[in-house]
């Protein structure tokens, strides 16, 4: 009869095919089966008389403890090794796992008795099987054959059972209880090692769950999800849980789309629009070896046909080459330099190891396959050889490799079968690699390891000419992987070398972006364009200082994208580009958090012109003219402002951060944006009160800035001092609306509106926060005021302190002619000769209030520190104020401070107190306006970010942080001096 009918049979194999560890473990070995003999007649007739197969047993059970203790817990075990045909043995415990859910005299199964049967079963064949190959019955590729005949017996039982489970349960409406797979929609694919059946000895196994709602057994369609996802948890309950009769496999369900973001079983839909928007380069390469093995196995056949197109490209155009370039990546190119140390080696994972010829095939297949069918072949074998036959490679590399995989196929079933450990590395002692050296047939570890070395050599030198033309996309100096579940290695080692604290941290972070969870990288084409960029992107932000939170920056901001492809290529064609994101993100955490929120506003940074023009009001002017003529109505025009502004105030404030602009300037660009908003901002206004209530009769508004804003001083996240003003004709009484107020209500409504306009959160945010207190009665008072008591307030009622305000008051926008009287008002109130002693005094006291009811933080609070801003910005409003007494009468109207203290200061200081003040001026605004850029809240130099330190230090031309903290302390000091020597009471 063939051997396929009768099997083969243990007790022919050959004298001395493998040899005991050493004669301590042989009187072990024997000794155990000297007590099985007791029990088992069998086998103490083998022991009873010398020969092949008593040598055989004594000297694997001296090398496999895991088969030996096999054999003690189970004899049965044993004698059906020694005296049946192995392949009949074989065919009937996967039979038995096949139908271990199938009822039992009318009875179905509890999930503890398959889980048992399957156990039972499994162990019987991982010792039939392993006896067989360490005695060369059995090759390799048999031992991988029934191992994953064996898996799918298993799954596809578990499977049936969980079906009747559902059905039982209500949950499922099964057409055929005896057939529960079929028809079912629900698809188990065997991934991996498991569906090219080449499973290894202690394989845990990879499979994908997809369902089919619209096949009508789930009672609710919509509950699909829940219902499969907690028939999966228990799937791998009854396949990997540890029980007393051991596991049947180690199962992992997470190369299904985006595991760590979907249920444990996909729907079909979803699954297809995963894969053709979002799959990655590694999931095609997976999904070569992807076979049903459970369920309905003609819908997932279907299902495969469906994915053909994904895993196999039409043409071979540049996005698919650029797509396989990711895949080459997976494994850094080796030069072959230096010496492979056997102890330790990682046979799966290490140079020349199992994975490099997996992925010699594979990326070739990609490649071919979708012009060349006969290349999508499973195993790897196979694939070789259609390769060969293709000419894709020569015959003598097929060859080469194949002999090259099945060897090493062979050490990783040996290093598993000792202990049953799911691990690929060879043993680090002298002692336990000689046990892998004879039981791989070898007389000495000297010998095994020569012809170990020999295979790993040939394997790598085929794969890196394969590959060498693709070092660069290593980034050079390690491996850049972000493919696949797990951290590589390497990986982390190179992010280490990078710059990175958290290199795991990082790697899972960057995982996620090819993933596709975010839409800036869920096509595939943005991803490619990522992978590219990679190395570059990983060493710019790894040379910035703390470059784990810049690059979380980063991912913050790609979280809001609403697309990346753009951005991508950019970056890639734009190095400058490149490194302007990374000083946001290393610098300027309220940039990065701004870009965040509102991507939008990165928009701008596209313009080529960006650093080269300066932000100009004609320049903002006409953008924003442009900008708003889209708008229609009301609520559009003021989210557009809304844009417009957060775009616009980001763009600045990039000018600033790169030096492409000083602090002053951005001040005044800062302001000039702030008129132009508010502006807009009262005309949508006043047209939609004129829409509700009507004109009044003569009515005339205008707003004044006030503080900052009037003198151009504005930082990034200034809010805005207004006072708003307006008059009408005595003799009107109302609104000529059909909604008619008399003048307080209308006037207030319309400042109330205007406030709103500008600070009303809305779907983009904020404009402004609006700030009204320096309106006369500040708070007590009226929100809008008419010019007439405006004035009438100025004269006779206003306190120093609101005359020093009115110093840097300025009109933006509003009736032109209103503007001229207030204008005209406000040079009047200031060219009165006051007291000088009553003003000195006032302002001194008002300094000393300051100082002690808001003392600064520490010396980098800019505004607060004695001798800062507010000192500088004090001692002009004061000479403003002397001046007509003094006999100087300078026009300071529009001045920002620096402008004004020139003005003043020529004639009232000592031209060195002068100077020193405009030196701690420009100084104290560069630092303060750069602080408020980057950061919320204050500057501590020991937990700001590092570039944000660097910039500071940069802006006031010192080496070091120390050094600046000296120059402030000196020139406040300075300055604090001054102030006293020039307000005197």
């Amino acid at each position: 009869m063939p051997v396929s009918e009768t099997g083969n049979r243990l007790d022919t194999v050959k004298a001395e095919v493998i040899r005991p560890l050493n004669q301590t473990e042989a009187k072990a070995a024997m000794a155990a089966l000297k007590d099985i003999g007791k029990s088992e007649p069998s086998v103490a007739a083998l022991l009873g008389k010398d020969g092949a197969l008593k040598d055989f047993i004594v000297a694997a059970f001296t090398l496999s403890p895991y088969l030996r203790d096999m054999a003690v817990i189970s004899p049965k075990l044993l004698v059906t090794a020694i005296t049946e045909p192995l392949e009949p043995a074989l065919d009937r415990l996967v039979e038995t796992a096949r139908r271990a859910w199938l009822p039992r005299d009318g009875k179905a199964p509890s999930e503890n008795e398959v889980m048992t049967a399957l156990r039972t079963a499994k162990r019987a064949l991982s010792f039939l099987v392993a006896l067989a190959d360490l005695a060369r019955i059995f090759s390799a590729k048999d031992t991988t054959r029934w191992l994953s005949l064996f898996a799918e017996a298993s799954v596809a039982a578990a499977i049936d059972y969980l079906l009747v489970a559902g059905h039982e349960s209500g949950k499922l409406k099964l057409a055929d209880l005896d057939e529960p797979s079929k028809g079912s929609g629900l698809i188990v694919l065997g991934m991996g090692k498991l569906g090219g059946r080449e499973l290894n000895y202690s394989s845990d196994i990879d499979i994908v769950v997809f369902f089919d709602p619209e096949t009508g057994i789930l009672t609710d369609p919509l509950d699909g999800s829940e219902v499969y996802g907690r028939m999966m948890r228990r799937l791998i309950r009854i396949l990997q849980e540890r029980t007393a009769d051991g596991y049947v496999f180690r199962t992992d369900l997470r190369l299904r789309p985006d595991p760590g973001s979907t249920p444990l079983a996909v729907s079909l839909d979803a699954a297809l629009i995963y894969y053709e928007g979002r799959g990655q380069n590694w999931e095609r390469a997976a999904f070569i070896k992807a076979r049903p093995i459970a369920g309905d196995i003609a819908a997932g056949e279907n299902f495969m046909r469906l994915l053909t197109p994904f895993v196999f490209r039409k043409y071979l155009d540049y996005a698919a080459i650029a797509d396989i370039h990711s895949i080459k990546r997976q494994i850094h190119v080796h030069k072959g330099h230096g010496a492979i140390a056997v102890k330790g080696h990682d046979v799966k994972l290490g140079r020349g190891g199992i994975r490099e010829i997996e992925f010699f095939a594979q990326t070739q297949q990609l490649i071919a396959g979708g012009r060349m069918p006969p290349l999508r072949a499973r195993d790897t074998e196979v694939a070789l050889a259609a390769l060969a036959e293709a000419r894709w490679i020569t015959p003598e590399i097929a060859a080469e490799l194949t002999e090259a995989y099945w060897f090493l196929r062979d050490v990783e079933h040996r290093i598993q079968m000792v202990r049953d450990e799911q691990t690929h590395n060879l043993p680090e002692t002298d002692a336990e690699l000689k046990r892998i050296a004879f039981m791989r047939g070898f007389a000495d570890t000297a010998g095994f390891s020569a012809r170990l070395e020999e295979v790993l050599r040939t394997v790598e030198k085929r794969y890196a000419r394969l590959f060498e033309q693709e070092a660069k996309l290593s980034g050079g100096d390690g491996n850049l992987v972000f493919t696949g579940q797990q951290d590589d290695p390497g990986t982390l080692k190179t992010l280490a070398s990078l710059g990175f604290e958290r290199p795991a941290d990082i790697s899972r972070v960057i995982r996620t972006w090819h993933y596709g969870r975010y839409r800036a990288t869920q096509s595939a084409e943005a991803r490619e364009r990522l992978t590219e960029l990679m190395p570059a992107l990983l060493q710019a932000f790894g040379e910035s200082k703390r470059a784990d939170e810049a690059l979380l920056r980063f991912d913050s901001f790609l979280k809001g994208l609403p697309a990346g492809i753009q951005l991508f290529s950019l970056i890639g064609n734009n190095p400058p580009l490149l490194a302007l994101i990374v000083t946001i993100m290393s610098s300027a955490p309220r940039l990065a958090d701004i870009i965040a929120s509102k991507p939008h506003v990165f928009d701008g940074m596209l313009d080529p012109g960006l650093m080269s023009e300066l932000p100009t009001r004609d320049y903002l002017s006409y953008r924003l003219t442009a900008f708003l003529t889209a708008g229609r109505h009301y609520e559009e025009k003021l989210d557009r402002l809304r844009i417009f502004a957060a775009e616009q105030r980001f763009l600045i404030g990039i000018r600033l951060l790169t030096g492409a602009i000083s602090g002053a300037q951005a001040g005044r660009a800062f302001t000039h944006l702030a008129d132009l908003l508010i502006d807009a901002a009262l005309k949508a206004v006043i047209a939609e009160i004129r829409s509700a209530h009507g004109t009044y009769p003569g009515g005339r508004v205008a707003v004044m800035g006030m503080g900052k804003l009037g003198s151009f001083e504005l930082t990034a996240g200034s809010d805005v001092d207004l006072i708003l003003l307006y008059d009408y004709d005595n003799e009107a009484t109302e609104s000529e609306g059909d909604k008619p107020l008399d003048s307080s209500r209308y006037f207030t409504r319309l400042t109330q509106r205007l406030i709103a306009a500008l600070s009303a959160p809305m779907a983009e945010g904020v404009i402004f926060e609006v700030d009204l207190r320096l309106r006369p009665s500040g708070n007590k008072g009226p929100v809008a005021t008419r010019i007439n008591a405006f004035g009438k307030y100025q004269r006779e009622e206003a306190w120093t302190w609101e005359h020093m305000a009115l110093t840097r008051a300025r009109l933006i926008c509003g009736e032109e002619s209103l503007a001229d009287e207030a204008k005209g008002m406000i040079g009047e109130v200031l060219s009165a000769k006051p007291d000088i002693a009553k003003i000195a005094k006032d302002v001194a006291e008002m300094r000393a209030l300051i100082d002690k009811e808001k003392p600064p933080r520490d010396i980098w609070d800019f505004k607060l520190i004695p001798g800062g801003l507010i000192d500088i910005e004090f001692i002009a409003q004061y000479l403003r104020l002397i001046a007509p007494a003094k006999g100087v009468a300078p026009d300071t109207y529009g001045f920002s401070t620096e402008e004004a203290l020139k003005a003043l200061g020529e004639k009232l200081m000592k031209p060195g107190d002068l100077d020193t003040c405009i030196e701690a001026l420009r100084l104290f605004t560069e630092l303060s306006q750069i602080v408020r850029l980057c950061v919320d809240g204050p500057f501590d130099p020991g937990d700001a970010p590092a570039g944000l330190v660097e910039r500071v230090c940069r802006a006031g031309d010192c080496p070091d942080i120390r050094t600046l903290e000296g120059e402030v302390k000196r020139l406040s000091k300075a300055v604090r001096g001054i102030f006293q020597t020039v307000v005197r009471k």
